[in-house]
């Protein structure tokens, strides 16, 4: 299928350096990074969908496509938890450091040459206005132009026509959801196309944090990457998520993550001096891009697919990976169809990758992509 420049809603930027790791994808930014697009697309009154997947996010997504979808579409993904830095730098990865969502506001809030307007939706019944007014109570670069707190009701309950127009008509800059994880990405979803205001993430805990009804672990926690054990102290009820996250960040290293980080250190002499990716881009009498692929398609040689990629995504839905010539791929190369994956779908179409060895399907399913070839 042919889509047209008015068909497109949303655009997906192919230029983002993107890595999966566990099945989801993650942008290599550290916090400056991130705090530069935000302010960037406050000024340009640009959307951006912020994702924060922390270890629950990627054992949730592993078994509900929904929720991951919700990731796959976002604008940023940042990795909200140690676990996913310690899996980047197991795979040798640019993914240096946590980029949580609590750090993230609290950089926000004081960064005086950037001011920046709030508005917080979900939480206990309170905890919204109180957050609000400690903000506004603030001698801060943050101010809060209002909040709602819409109780535990479905998504289409928190979506009305009034709840939608006081967003946007609050002049907010910064949507804060924190409605729980799945949820929240949901209802961003839902509503996405219809809120003005142009930064949106969930940050669950974040309004807790500043109404002061929870503390943020003392920073040598965080640093050790044992906020976790704080979480559960304040709020005694988390015990059985973080056992349960526990026990399959366990079952990913040992199944998946180290037999892949080991194999890439004993195959790593095959692939060295191989740094070239040639592509073929057909278009085929269903009017899909096939697109064939020989080489390596990794970190290094990606960029003409991605360009490639770039170019065509803009007028067509329907894609086609050849894989039959590649020899070598790598989480780059997955981050990359993950995004044009969500593309696809978005835009009721497909992303199809065909002709896959043995050896690469493996590496698919090490990083917890088979989604993009079982689909």
């Amino acid at each position: 299928m042919k889509l047209t420049n008015a068909a497109m809603s949303r655009l997906f930027n192919f230029d983002r350096n993107l890595y999966l790791i566990a099945g989801l994808p993650f942008d290599a930014l550290d916090l400056n990074d991130v705090v530069r697009i935000i302010h960037d697309s406050a000024e340009r009154n640009r959307s951006c969908f912020i994702s924060t997947p922390n270890l629950n996010f990627i054992v949730s997504c592993l078994s509900d496509a929904s929720f991951r979808s919700s990731v796959l579409s976002s604008d940023l993904s940042i990795p909200d938890g140690k676990p996913v830095v310690w899996l980047a730098k197991l795979l040798k990865l640019p993914i240096k450091e946590r980029v949580s969502g609590a750090n993230l506001f609290e950089q926000l809030e004081s960064n005086q040459d950037k001011k920046i307007k709030v508005y917080f939706f979900g939480g206990l019944e309170g905890i919204a206005q109180l957050a609000c007014q400690k903000i506004n109570d603030r001698n801060s670069a943050m101010s809060c132009s209002g909040y709602e707190s819409p109780g535990f009701g479905s998504i289409e309950a928190m979506s009305s026509d009034s709840s939608i127009n006081a967003i946007n008509e609050s002049g907010a800059d910064f949507l804060v959801v924190s409605l729980g994880a799945k949820k929240g990405q949901a209802w961003i979803e839902h509503n996405r196309n219809r809120i003005k205001t142009p930064i949106m993430c969930h940050l669950g805990a974040v309004i807790n944090f500043v109404a002061g009804n929870v503390n943020r672990a003392p920073l040598f926690l965080q640093n050790l990457g044992f906020e976790w054990l704080w979480r559960i102290y304040q709020e005694p009820n988390l015990w059985k998520r973080y056992f349960n996250d526990g026990l399959h960040f366990l079952s990913l290293l040992t199944t998946k993550a180290v037999p892949y980080a080991l194999w890439l250190r004993f195959q790593q002499k095959q692939f060295s001096g191989k740094n070239e990716l040639n592509l073929n881009v057909t278009e085929s009498a269903d009017q899909s891009i096939h697109i064939t692929l020989s080489g390596v398609c990794t970190d290094e040689t990606i960029l003409p697919l991605k360009q490639a990629i770039k170019k065509l995504a803009p007028f067509n839905n329907h894609f086609i990976l050849d894989l039959n010539n590649v020899i070598h791929i790598d989480p780059a190369f997955l981050g990359t169809c993950s995004l044009l994956y969500a593309h696809c779908h978005c835009y009721g179409g497909k992303l199809q990758i065909t002709n896959i060895n043995n050896i690469t399907r493996r590496i698919f399913k090490w990083n917890c992509a088979d989604f993009l070839i079982d689909d």
